[in-house]
């Protein structure tokens, strides 16, 4: 997939002159007289499914009639309707870019460019070919260039993460008893690029091909009850479907998404989580694990859809082996090998811990749990967003159908708490260790019996227990507060009443919580190895699950 992008793909046609392999309506467009509106410069771009003309201020996007099987543009009516379909999907993330449909008139050697968009002219016989007019934007806007150039922030990734959760919870559901989503729409793609690596790579990878295949396998018989809860719970979205970086620009101070995959309805009609694994593998191949460990978290924390972590393993070597089977086609062996790898790393088993970042309100908790996840490739959970997600005040509409419906009430409840660090977090915590992640749960843990739950959890799941214990002077933790309530941005409402509140309840850490205690102030350096070495796997059973 991700034939669209033309700035991806290796067979573009950048040269501004007119091929004589083109056809001639193509050349014809590359003369102004074609079009309604002036043109400052022409540019052509090309992948083997489209042509893109750049104008200067507008582009023109005209799909190729060719028929790969996976997509057929073949006659003028299919061409038609993938247009109107391109639009619409793309709309959705991206209103401003996606100016509508256009027909192109006349005749081959002069055409003429409908200036209203979306008219049904072909009904009247007069469209000869019809184009997705964009707005223009320049190549180097493109997400992958960006990097490069190290432009990209974490507050970008933030802004992103918070659009595709809102997207991915108002999308379409997919029908229960529909063909989308179900185990063998998820197993038969993964199954395909397999099958086209094997025809296109270097015969060299045979071998490494058959271990992936008998892991696809192996996985997907032990994820097929899971594949059919995602469908029956209304996790089946019409998604984007194709997000990679290269599908992403940034302008006007933001990324923004375009070119959703309107040819093929079963690669769109997906789980949330493999479009953002899409997304979360390619900024790791591009060296930037911290960003997408950063976008990741962020997503999870908007939707709550941490039990499709469940998944994730799947999703990413599925996503891997995309790219794989697309970097065959272009015969790019260097980027296969490097895919292929990286779909066999996230096929093996890797270490895991559980990590408490526990203290007082303002003691810097969430600001070294962030800087954790991105260092550890960590998932967190934060107390303050899972209890106000009980009451409906955080994150995106829910996605879930057969969800429980928001609560009603006080959120700070003592009930409210009790339930939260009894059930609630260490439920996600274990369900996201079974998932094989590193976990990093940011709370208080002002109470013994709180941290003792979420040790039980790691002992039921063999892991190793850090807690870091996050300290500061008295009068940091009240300027903290103050601020956070100006700002109005954090979760949490603590306020210096609560933060006595939590002076006089603090329970001190026994000799057993000691042991896998890390204490850590406001100028900390080197947190996340000390938090790694800790995180080593030892002997089973090493430390005391009854903490008393």
């Amino acid at each position: 997939m991700g034939p669209n992008n033309p700035s991806q793909d290796p067979s573009q046609d950048h040269s501004q002159e007119c091929s004589p392999d083109l056809p001639e309506l193509i050349q014809a467009l590359l003369r102004p007289q074609a079009y309604p509106h002036p043109v400052s410069r022409f540019q052509l771009l090309q992948t083997h499914i489209s042509w893109v003309v750049l104008t200067g201020s507008l582009a023109y996007k005209i799909k190729k009639p060719v028929n790969f099987g996976f997509v057929d543009f073949s006659t003028l009516e299919r061409r038609r309707r993938c247009c109107h379909e391109e639009v619409r999907l793309n709309r959705r993330l991206n209103p401003r870019l996606y100016r509508g449909v256009v027909a192109i008139g006349g005749s081959p050697a002069q055409p003429r460019i409908a200036e209203a968009t979306d008219e049904p002219a072909a009904s009247s016989g007069q469209a000869r070919e019809y184009a997705v007019r964009m707005e223009q934007f320049p190549q180097e806007a493109l997400l992958p260039a960006v990097l490069e150039r190290g432009k990209v922030s974490g507050r970008h990734i933030d802004r992103l993460a918070d659009a595709l959760a809102r997207f991915h919870g108002q999308a379409a559901q997919a029908e229960r008893d529909g063909p989308y989503g179900t185990p063998k729409a998820v197993l038969e793609p993964v199954l395909a690029n397999v099958t086209s690596l094997r025809r296109h790579a270097d015969p060299g990878l045979a071998p490494r091909l058959e271990r992936l295949q008998a892991w696809i396998q192996r996985t997907d018989r032990q994820l097929r009850s899971r594949f059919a809860a995602r469908l029956a719970s209304g996790r089946i979205r019409e998604c984007h479907g194709d997000l990679h970086l290269g599908n992403l620009l940034l302008r006007r101070e933001a990324i923004e998404v375009f070119d959703c995959l309107e040819f093929n309805p079963g690669l769109r009609w997906i789980d949330p989580i493999s479009d953002i694994a899409f997304l979360v593998m390619d900024l790791q191949e591009h060296g930037e694990q911290a960003l997408g460990s950063r976008l990741l978290n962020r997503w999870l924390e908007q939707s709550g859809d941490y039990r499709g972590l469940e998944l994730w393993a799947w999703y990413v070597s599925y996503r891997a082996l995309v790219r794989a089977k697309v970097a065959a086609l272009a015969a790019d062996q260097v980027s296969v090998e490097r895919y292929i790898r990286l779909a066999e790393r996230t096929a093996e088993p890797r270490p895991q811990g559980l990590v408490l970042c526990h203290g007082l309100s303002g003691s810097g908790k969430s600001h070294h749990s962030g800087r954790l996840l991105e260092q550890l490739g960590a998932i967190r959970l934060r107390s303050d967003v899972e209890r106000k997600r009980l009451f409906g005040l955080w994150g995106v509409a829910r996605a879930d159908r057969d969800g429980p419906p928001p609560r009603q009430g006080d959120p700070y409840a003592a009930a409210v708490g009790e339930e939260l660090f009894s059930r609630v977090l260490p439920e996600l915590a274990e369900t996201l260790l079974r998932a094989g992640q590193t976990v990093i749960v940011d709370a208080t843990f002002l109470q013994r019996r709180n941290r003792q739950a979420m040790a039980a959890v790691a002992a039921r799941a063999g892991v190793p227990l850090v807690i870091v214990s996050c300290e500061a002077p008295k009068a940091l933790l009240e300027q903290r507060l103050r601020q956070r309530q100006r700002q109005g941005e954090d979760p949490s409402d603590a306020d210096l009443a609560v933060l006595r509140q939590q002076e006089r309840d603090h329970e001190p850490l026994t000799a057993e919580e000691q042991r896998h205690n890390l204490t850590i102030g406001p100028s900390s350096t080197g947190v996340a190895d000390a938090v790694r070495e800790r995180l080593r796997p030892r002997s089973p059973g090493s430390f005391d699950t009854g903490m008393a």
